[in-house]
């Protein structure tokens, strides 16, 4: 895949305008930490050569004076609010960020609950957190919030939160997911800390949208894409042109907030540090994309992805149409449609020359390949097969998986597991080439090629079962489905 982003430089630079920030505020910033940080992919989809850890690796480097503080809202722990990415609630997902960050040398201080109203599930869990050896702090919802400012910004608002002892410069405020109360934790840290004589600051860092990017850049509208279910919409920011005769790009509820926020600040220092949403930020990853045009391309091909995974999402729950038809408008600004990837077209003229599901994927090289419906693989397994095969020079009518291998897997699906569908699934079809590769030097060679597979894109003319996707994703394939089922039934897996 072309590349358009230089991830070392982005490291770099992210590491030193964050040193500059805590310089600014005499050693002790709060840095509210948006988005994902360990796994980003759309950052890494919609900016070829961003590696999906690219953030996490930049923390790294500076982890000798980084503090973790995670913040969960207690609302969320008595709801049992899920991560639909992971599957796990909040507050377990909690827990497994502060392993990961602890398994990587980070200094995780504290958890905060924001929004602490005594309920019986936060408590629990403050129990749990007191077990494991974890401090807990607690933060409690403050009436009028937040346009109550002389309210917030007393000893009845901020004053009543308990005050998160910290050691050092850098304080990164991350938590489980959107809604968590990180800015307010950020806020009324500044409160108690300036009460102390210490004159800490804050800064947001968040990847997107782009600030020093046009408005409607392919990036920034894939962002809108991204965001499409908060109806976020990206826009100049007026105060960043107004105070610095600078045009910038942030999204309507950072400016939509930053007067009360500016206010806040303003009681909490004395005077605003920030005359915009954009002078809070201190995303650097603008200056590190080395081709435009690669990350345009990528973005749009990103956009296009977002709809059909919309669209496989109504099809399947029939709601969120609004969503979907969001999206449909994302794309007419974007100037792209469903026919975007040569690989739909691909696969559904497979589909119907063979009457059965297929799917076609784009190889680095630009060449389509495609896959059928047969009778031991499924279309998902035999595109992968047939992808396999062509990234490493191995000719396409050449069997490498013998049918006396997968028949007996065959036969225990249907008549040991109860499985409906006898076809190997994708994951089952690398086992039996993974058992082959043993004894066969041409199996060992094609399986060898799944790396050259990242960043691929396939498209399948039907829904292809949850089994499927998920193999595809862990090989780093992006996955695009028609919005339809092989069947006509009511209950699909």
């Amino acid at each position: 895949m072309r590349q358009g982003f230089d991830n070392d430089r982005y490291i770099e630079l992210q590491a030193a305008r964050i040193r500059e920030r805590i310089a600014r505020f005499g050693g002790k910033l709060y840095l509210e930490f948006g988005g994902k940080l360990f796994d980003d992919h759309h950052a890494s989809r919609v900016l070829p050569g961003f590696a999906p850890d690219a953030k996490f690796r930049m923390l790294q480097s500076l982890a000798d004076d980084v503090e973790i503080v995670v913040a969960i809202n207690a609302n969320h722990i008595e709801k049992a609010k899920m991560r639909g990415d992971l599957g796990i609630t909040y507050d377990e997902d909690a827990l497994r960020l502060i392993d990961v960050f602890r398994a990587h040398g980070f200094l995780v201080g504290s958890v905060v609950l924001t929004q602490y109203a005594a309920q019986p599930a936060a408590d629990a869990y403050r129990r749990r957190l007191k077990q494991l050896g974890i401090t807990c702090y607690l933060h409690y919802p403050i009436a009028g919030y937040p346009h109550d400012i002389a309210r917030i910004v007393s000893d009845e608002g901020y004053g009543r939160n308990d005050y998160i002892k910290t050691t050092r410069p850098l304080v990164v405020v991350t938590a489980p997911g959107p809604g968590s109360g990180k800015l307010a934790t950020c806020l009324s840290q500044l409160y108690h800390e300036h009460r102390r004589g210490v004159e800490a600051g804050y800064a947001k860092y968040e990847t997107f949208p782009v600030w020093n990017l046009p408005l409607n850049h392919p990036v920034n509208i894939a962002y809108e894409a991204a965001t499409a279910d908060l109806d976020d919409a990206n826009i100049i920011d007026p105060f960043h042109l107004e105070a610095h005769g600078e045009t910038t790009v942030n999204y309507n509820r950072d400016v939509e907030a930053f007067p009360v926020l500016k206010a806040m600040m303003e009681r909490i220092m004395g005077e605003s540090p920030y005359q915009s949403p954009t002078d809070m930020g201190v995303n650097m990853v603008g200056f590190a994309i080395t081709d435009d045009e690669a990350c345009r391309e990528a973005a749009r091909m990103e956009i296009v992805r977002r709809f059909f995974t919309a669209a496989v999402r109504f099809r399947r729950t029939g709601a969120d149409e609004d969503q979907l038809e969001r999206l449909r408008s994302i794309m007419r600004k974007a100037g792209v449609d469903e026919d975007l990837s040569p690989a739909r077209a691909a696969a559904l003229r497979k589909e119907e020359a063979t009457g059965g599901p297929a799917g076609a994927m784009v190889l680095p090289d630009g060449r389509v390949v495609t896959g059928k419906t047969g009778k031991l693989l499924g279309a998902a397994s035999a595109l992968l097969m047939n992808a396999l095969k062509a990234v490493t020079g191995v000719d396409d009518a050449l069997t490498v998986i013998d049918d006396a291998a997968i028949e007996p897997i065959c036969r225990l699906k249907t008549e040991h597991l109860n499985s409906a569908n006898r076809r190997l699934h994708s994951d089952e079809t690398l086992i039996a080439l993974s058992i082959s590769s043993a004894t066969d030097p041409t199996a060992a060679r094609v399986i060898g090629g799944l790396e050259r597979l990242r960043g691929c894109d396939a498209f399948f003319s039907v829904i292809i079962s949850a089994a499927d996707e998920a193999l595809y994703r862990r090989l780093g394939i992006n996955v695009c489905c028609e919005p339809k089922y092989e069947r006509v039934s009511l209950y699909h897996k």
